[in-house]
């Protein structure tokens, strides 16, 4: 069974999805959209050597396309929620770039509608896929009982996007739910419990000062710490600096339970293991996926979560990455950029009621 896919947004992101999708077999591309021409001409490009799309101005169009099974939505963020508006009118299934939405209202509306809809939909935080992420998750038992995770990202400033959409809060719902909604996915995942409090320190102190678009300066910030703290306890960290291009290692991830650590990079290739004894650490390494056709910018993520969804829908299995998992990731973002505003630290329950 071939799976038909439907593109939405055909700028950097989307590009990057035509890119993994031409490297298997069992799939092809019906439909590109994208409302300016330079990205459709983008499209173009990269499906011409295996797949011959039609390629629309108005995404609507894939939307009265009958033979498309699925759709990649990878417009800017704060459309995500006025084009799944329109794809719940449907019956198809979705991939919805991270993060979810820009809001916490429309996250929030988006997350009720997907439980009635009859497709599949998958929201993109392919971090989890990535070979150390996810060789990290495999060996999560041996530390006993997660009560730290510290995750640190020291790289480059945001990359330009069409239209530099990327400047501006409005736009993006802010650094820490744009950039980081795959690093607060993650901490879900490995720490227990739910978050329950949210402290951040951050500033726009380097980035993209010199810089005006239509009389206005960005306003995105460009370093922060943030601590969640779970409500069993446990605790998690994110150190992140976006003007540290030449670090050794773009990420360093630790998880410590009350047995043992866990620690990796991204890139890298392997996983220290390490008791509570002194000198009782080892280092796994990280077996290539062998299902890895097109490494890309993600090292083999996007591939391999594309490989997921496409085996969800055959079997007609509920999705890996839910929309309550986009809900959770962009939430604790969004409760970090309000503590960075504020000074204060965010209660993620009264952050929630507040929007009920």
């Amino acid at each position: 069974m071939t799976i038909r896919y439907g593109i939405i947004g055909t700028g950097m992101m989307g590009c990057e999805h035509i890119r993994n999708l031409a490297a298997m077999d069992d799939v092809d591309i019906l439909a590109v959209a994208d409302p300016n021409e330079e990205p459709r001409q983008w499209a173009r490009k990269y499906c011409a050597d295996r797949f011959t799309p039609s390629v629309h101005e108005d995404y609507r169009d894939l939307l009265d396309n009958d033979d498309i099974d699925a759709l990649v939505i990878a417009s800017p963020n704060f459309t995500h929620i006025d084009v799944m508006r329109d794809v719940f009118k449907t019956d198809k299934h979705v991939m919805l770039e991270k993060p979810m939405c820009t809001t916490l209202t429309d996250a929030l509306e988006l997350d009720n509608s997907a439980a009635s809809h009859k497709g599949i939909v998958w929201v993109g935080l392919e971090y989890r896929y990535m070979p150390t992420t996810s060789a990290l998750l495999l060996h999560l038992p041996e530390v006993g009982n997660v009560k730290m995770c510290a995750i640190q990202e020291h790289r480059f400033p945001f990359l330009r996007k069409v239209g530099d959409w990327n400047r501006f809060n409005r736009n993006t719902g802010g650094t820490l739910v744009e950039k980081c909604c795959h690093f607060f996915d993650l901490m879900n995942l490995v720490v227990p419990g739910n978050p329950k409090r949210v402290i951040a320190s951050g500033a726009q102190s380097v980035n993209h000062l010199d810089e005006v678009y239509n009389g206005e300066v960005p306003d995105i910030l460009d370093n922060a710490y943030v601590i969640v703290e779970y409500d069993t306890g446990a605790r998690a960290m994110l150190d992140l600096c976006m003007f540290a291009e030449g670090s050794k290692f773009e990420q360093m991830i630790a998880v410590t339970g009350d047995d043992g650590k866990l620690e990796t990079t991204v890139p890298g290739d392997e996983v220290f293991i390490s008791k509570r004894e002194r000198n009782s650490g080892k280092s796994v390494p990280i077996e290539i996926d062998i299902r890895v056709k097109h490494e890309g910018r993600h090292h083999g993520s996007s591939f391999l979560e594309h490989r997921e969804f496409i085996n969800a829908i055959r079997e007609q299995k509920p999705p890996a990455v839910t929309t309550h998992d986009g809900l959770m990731s962009v939430l604790v973002g969004m409760a970090a950029q309000e503590s960075i505003e504020t000074g204060q630290a965010v209660d993620i329950q009264g952050l929630l009621t507040g929007n009920q």
